[in-house]
């Protein structure tokens, strides 16, 4: 046994298959190179499969090496404080006997993790290998190191053939690549046999263009050959936060996206596991990819939406059409009704969404039109109207003004009662829904309880939405910053729900004259009408999100930024908690609407 790790030289010839790497010296400097990165080669012997299971371990094994050079070895044996079963005595040739004298796990563990640390582990099937180290640091109270993990077993598979081995065990993959060392069932020869497949799975990846960690983790054979003969079209980009636009041979842009590191994720269309076939698609057709630097994640966030909404890539399925939305609106006129429209107008209306889908935007109208009896016909009244009731007031749905039924202070009390539940207060909305869908279930009509309960929550979800975008356009400017993870703060001028301009203070600045100057650089955002007067909703919300997280600090505001007190927000827990429970495994009953949908406790 052995606990002190035994470094060895590197031998002079190289050993097993593994050599033909080593030279392989043409890497591009995108991400690690294998050739610099240091793996600690690992095996275990157990008394059993699993940790939690009770078994133990009896040895561990391992290979340090980087480069295609050994630079140590550490191998000990283990007590497991228990009888090691004899089956497992006869296949690994480990006894009772020879482990008598052996370190405790608790001594072991400590001794491994400092040979290891600092490296990427690897393991043939590592879930087993990691899987015990970790559930045995976690019984110590030890914390794991932030190892990086590879799996020979699982990199095999994605690349080995049955023509190449049956089957992608150590012992066939150590005879395939030739190994000098043969498996035997002892750690420390284990782990040996594995630096060989490992070296041998470079080696055949090297020829596919995976050069370093990064693709060596995420090599998938779903990715054609050329696709990987693409990978140079990010050469050119960036190692910075940005938006990359793939272009076909016309320079018609196919798809945007955003990345936190632009160089590193456009090379991974072309050497990572790509589970969208579109995405594919896309990428055998790409010509070209350009790339457009950002001071911040959410300045390339915004610019993504921007950019899709103008160029409408076929491959992006979201965003793409953010003037294709609903609202509804609560006219001006005398007398006033709701309608579904496509645009906002300065007309002094009231408006509330936008809505994404016409369905839900109608489903919303029809929760209001259940609460409030104001006419729903198309035709502009005069004040002195005098037309022939509709069905819906024979109902007792409308008030009818049509006929003069009501008069124009009575029927204007119930669109104040109406703009209030848009803008500031829903309870009325909610009371009288939550009432109607308690009496339908109670007389076991649950699927019209089912209807209610869907506008209920599509007109809660709308009116929510609408508050918090207007509590933001309307302040003409807001000036926020926030410390990154390096230090330096970000910091965003967003005038009316719109993000006029974005940096960061760089290290030894003065940051008020920085601020200044990037407000004075910030585009010019001119007011207007509706929720969203300057912007996308989803580019207000985007926003919003950003200035709604941890660690925000308030530079300067301009205006009230303010929400009601008593707005649609605090209900929406009930009806999120709703549509989960929905989703879940749930009785069928409540599947089926059952569940009334309750006014939360004030």
């Amino acid at each position: 046994m052995n606990l002190t790790p035994r470094t060895t030289e590197a031998p002079s010839a190289p050993r097993g298959p593994g050599a033909g790497w080593e030279p392989q010296r043409s890497f591009d400097e995108l991400g690690r190179p294998l050739r610099d990165i240091t793996f600690c080669v690992v095996d275990l012997e157990t008394t059993g499969g699993s940790a939690e299971g009770g078994a133990m371990i009896t040895e561990i094994g391992a290979v340090k090496v980087r480069g295609g050079e050994v630079l140590g070895e550490f191998q000990t044996l283990v007590d497991p404080r228990t009888e090691i079963p004899a089956f497992i005595a006869v296949l690994t040739g480990i006894t009772n006997g020879m482990v008598a004298d052996a370190p405790a796990i608790e001594s072991a563990l400590p001794a491994f993790l400092e040979f290891a640390t600092g490296s990427v582990l690897v393991a043939h099937n590592a879930p087993f290998d990691v899987g015990f180290l970790r559930y045995f640091a976690e019984q110590q109270g030890r914390p794991w190191p932030t190892f990086e993990v590879l799996d020979t077993a699982r990199l095999a598979r994605r690349v080995i053939t049955r023509d190449d081995a049956p089957n992608c065990k150590l012992s066939s993959l150590a005879k395939a690549f030739g190994s000098a060392t043969t498996p035997n069932h002892r750690a420390l020869q284990d782990a040996r046999a594995t630096v060989d497949v490992l070296h041998g799975l470079m080696e055949r990846l090297g020829g596919l263009g995976v050069h370093t960690l990064e693709e060596l983790q995420t090599f998938s054979s779903r990715v054609t050959g050329a696709q990987r003969r693409k990978r140079h079209l990010a050469e050119a980009l960036p190692h910075a936060p940005g938006v990359y636009l793939f272009r076909d041979e016309q320079a018609r842009v196919l798809y945007v996206g955003t990345s936190r590191d632009l160089r590193t994720r456009v090379r991974s269309y072309f050497t990572a596991s790509e589970t969208r076939s579109r995405m594919g698609e896309m990428v055998g057709i790409a010509s070209a990819v350009d790339g457009i630097e950002c001071a911040t994640a959410l300045e390339a966030e915004v610019r993504e939406l921007r950019l899709i909404a103008e160029h409408k890539p076929r491959y992006n399925r979201r965003s793409r059409f953010p003037e294709k939305v609903h609202f509804v609106k609560l006219t001006r006129e005398p007398w006033p009704r709701l309608s579904l429209v496509r645009r906002v107008l300065d007309d002094d209306a009231d408006y509330l969404g936008p809505f994404s889908s016409k369905k839900t935007a109608e489903k919303c109208l029809a929760a209001l039109h259940d609460t409030f009896p104001i006419r729903q016909c198309s035709d502009r009244l005069p004040k002195a109207a005098a037309k022939s009731a509709c069905v819906l007031a024979e109902m007792g749905r409308c008030l009818s003004p049509c006929d003069g039924s009501v008069d124009e202070t009575a029927y204007a009390a119930v669109v104040r009662q109406l703009r209030d539940s848009l803008l500031r207060r829903p309870d009325e909305v909610v009371e009288a829904i939550n009432a109607r869908m308690t009496a339908l279930a109670g007389d076991e009509r649950f699927e019209e309880a089912g209807v209610h309960r869907d506008r209920l929550a599509a007109f809660v979800r709308a009116a929510a939405r609408t508050q918090r975008l207007a509590a933001l356009t309307r302040c003409p400017e807001v000036v926020a910053a926030r410390r990154e993870d390096d230090g330096r703060w970000a910091v965003h001028v967003v005038r009316r729900g719109r993000l006029a301009a974005a940096g960061v203070i760089p290290s030894g600045a003065d940051a008020h004259a920085y601020v200044a100057t990037l407000r004075q650089s910030a585009e010019t955002v001119r007011p207007g009408p509706g929720p969203v007067p300057s912007a996308t909703a989803e580019e207000t919300e985007k926003v919003l999100r950003w200035l709604e997280s941890p660690g925000i600090r308030l530079v300067d505001v301009d205006g009230e930024w303010t929400c009601p007190v008593a707005g649609a927000t605090r209900h929406l827990a009930v009806h999120d908690a709703v549509n989960q429970s929905r989703l879940s495994l749930v009785p069928f009953a409540d599947r089926r609407g059952l569940t009334p949908v309750h006014q939360p406790t004030r």
